[in-house]
């Protein structure tokens, strides 16, 4: 209901940094320097890690605070993905920044209102298609997150889905922010901030990356030698 909607409303004024990997030393590297507002998680970033969940998730704890923290289930079943979500806010005492990732399969759809009605936060994944973006928008998700690059590896322009999934809730006055994930390149960042995607979410590497410039590097030299005289 309004009530629902309005608790979970979601403000965000300019595009926010999220940190797409479980490696403790990045997450600390990251937001020791960077405005960061948090941590996304999947099985495939954690199995590089070759740690459990329930050993990395404290970690990243002690890192980011009270900033977002986006954890992926991996159950199939709506009921199941539900108890698996309670599962982590419980055992990892999770709170208002807790965002519960989930796929947007028939089933996801499903728990996306069932997690939603449960009180906690939704980050709906794997998105393709800005219709995808709109159910998920639709069903309560907080978050959409589409894969900016995979759409670009097979010619459906990651970009272009962003700005219609950002111009689509727009239009429709939904409350649903778009989460750009899946991310090689700066320049891939650079094209849906220019489009107004609300959050992006990117390896060290590629956020490493967008926060420098060698001109910059060179000019901080230069002002070294010219203090100097």
């Amino acid at each position: 209901g309004d009530g629902r909607k309005k608790e979970f409303d979601i403000k965000i004024k300019c595009m926010i940094y999220l940190a797409d990997t479980a490696n403790i030393d990045e997450i600390k590297e990251l937001f020791n320097y960077f405005p960061m507002e948090g941590v996304t998680t999947n099985p495939n970033i954690l199995s590089h890690e070759q740690k459990s969940l329930s050993t990395v998730i404290p970690l990243i704890q002690e890192c980011i605070k009270d900033k977002m923290l986006h954890i992926q289930t991996i159950s199939h079943l709506a009921e199941d993905i539900l108890q698996e979500a309670k599962r982590y806010r419980d055992y990892f005492n999770l709170g208002d920044n807790y965002y519960v990732k989930i796929p947007v399969t028939k089933e996801g759809y499903k728990a996306i209102r069932l997690v939603k009605d449960a009180g906690m936060k939704v980050t709906a994944t794997a998105i393709f298609t800005q219709q995808q973006a709109l159910i998920a928008a639709k069903a309560g998700a907080d978050f959409v997150a589409p894969y900016v690059n995979r759409l670009d590896n097979i010619s459906s322009h990651g970009i272009d889905v962003v700005r219609d999934i950002v111009e689509t809730f727009k239009s429709y006055q939904l409350n649903c922010k778009v989460l750009g994930a899946s991310f090689k390149n700066v320049d891939q960042i650079y094209r849906v901030s220019m489009v107004g995607c609300h959050a992006v979410t990117a390896s060290y590497e590629v956020l490493d990356a967008i926060m420098k410039h060698p001109m910059t590097d060179k000019g901080v030299i230069d002002f070294e030698k010219d203090g100097k005289h």
